[in-house]
């Protein structure tokens, strides 16, 4: 007879769950496995909140099962590694991002792009735990065990809390810029100052871009040029809009809502591109067809991005002395966090300290 394999240990984590998707998040405890030999455990310090988080704790983008723990903006400190990590020490401080784990042998994965996996990635909360089976729990939690491999180097310039949202906001808005290699010279729109948007136009700016943001907001003029951008068009004005017809190489679409992406498409130069990175709950209209073919524009789309991308990024925010602009709250805050968010209130990421977590 075949001995059966033996189960890895787990540890007790405290905790933040949703219950249920009408339910607000309340304490729960959870299990995390004992580092296994490639393994790093992590003490979660601080955990960016993204809209991601509320999509996915109100089952907005399909059934869940609860409680479900989110957060993948997470910095913190190593506390143990593996026998077989040569990469990380504890004390190091790091990061984890979207991505836990991935096939590691599909084309995707063979060239870094992890977040593609054609057979299935790992998400860091709602997915299938590779290890323990069961559902994968995120960041809002006291501790973390992940795969070497997807942990990350955190720049020891950056403010570990501000460091946070890169993790997402960041690498959702790098990984388009480097990928339709926006430098000196471009012409980069940012559509929507929220979180995306305002890591955007930081980033653009930094890349040597002439960096134009799309409001509804006149008021946020000044905060976009503050942030780096070099003017401000309030979408909703026709004049505005004409003002910038056919002059931008490439636009970031940050917004998460369902709306007209024609007069952007209009702002488009030939060969420019448009690249969404909201993903509204409802589908966009269909845009103008013959604004595609008379100007060779084109209409794309991006998805977070790799492990080697996404450490590329931080090291690049690490050069640049580039954070996100944060507000932080205490785990006990985060329902009402919940209801900022959907109102936008807020300049422009929430972080949670988990000193906050008992």
């Amino acid at each position: 007879m075949h001995p059966l394999p033996l189960m890895p240990q787990t540890t007790p984590t405290p905790a933040f769950a949703a219950f249920a998707a009408d339910q607000p998040l309340a304490p729960h405890s959870i299990e995390r496995r004992t580092p296994g030999a490639k393994d790093v455990a992590i003490a979660i310090e601080f955990c960016g909140v993204c809209h991601s988080d509320l999509h996915f704790l109100r089952g907005e983008w399909g059934p869940i099962p609860y409680p479900a723990v989110a957060g993948h903006e997470i910095v913190g400190r190593v506390t143990a590694v593996g026998p077989e990590v040569a990469g990380f020490k504890v004390g190091d401080l790091v990061g984890v991002g979207c991505l836990v784990d991935s096939c590691r042998t599909c084309p995707s994965c063979t060239e870094h792009l992890e977040n593609y996996c054609t057979t299935g990635n790992v998400q860091t909360y709602g997915g299938t735990d590779s290890v323990l089976g069961g559902p994968t729990y995120g960041g809002y939690s006291k501790a973390i065990v992940v795969d070497e491999r997807f942990v990350l180097r955190i720049p020891a310039n950056l403010d570990p809390a501000a460091a946070a949202p890169l993790l997402c906001a960041g690498i959702t808005t790098y990984s388009p810029l480097r990928h339709w290699k926006v430098g000196p010279g471009s012409k980069v729109g940012v559509v929507g100052l929220g979180g995306l948007g305002h890591m955007a136009v930081k980033l653009a700016a930094a890349m040597g871009a002439q960096v134009t943001v799309f409001t509804t907001s006149p008021g946020k003029a000044a905060a976009a040029k503050a942030l780096g951008a070099h003017d401000v068009v309030v979408s909703s004005n026709p004049d505005e809009m004409k003002r910038v017809a056919g002059s931008l190489t490439f636009i970031l679409n940050t917004v998460a809502a369902a709306h007209s992406l024609d007069p952007f498409i209009a702002c488009l130069s030939r060969d420019g591109t448009m690249c969404l990175l909201g993903a509204p709950p409802t589908p966009h209209p269909s845009p103008a067809v013959f604004q595609f073919i008379f100007g060779r524009r084109s209409l794309a789309g991006s998805l977070i991005g790799g492990l080697k991308e996404t450490q590329e990024m931080l090291d690049f925010c690490g050069q640049h002395g580039i954070t996100s602009d944060i507000e932080r709250i205490s785990m006990q805050e985060i329902n009402r966090a919940y209801e900022r968010l959907l109102k936008g209130d807020v300049k422009y990421r929430f972080v949670v300290d988990m000193k906050s977590l008992a």
